[in-house]
């Protein structure tokens, strides 16, 4: 019976997320902005990082 094994499989998934939630807790506002700065810092580095690279290469390619 395949079906006994994929209910076996979507309870475990069930109990298993609802463990995560359980742990899980709200960031404070501090903590959000502070991810918030980070992840704009390191969008900007990337963003600068291509910008270079473009930039070089169309030095060396000259178009």
């Amino acid at each position: 019976m395949p079906t006994r094994g994929y209910m076996e499989k979507l309870k475990n998934f069930l109990s298993e997320s609802k463990r995560v939630l359980l742990v899980t807790k709200k960031p404070s506002g501090k903590e959000y902005k502070m991810a918030a700065k980070i992840t704009g810092l390191g969008i900007i580095l990337i963003g600068l990082i291509g910008m270079i690279i473009r930039i070089i290469g169309t030095l060396i390619t000259g178009q």
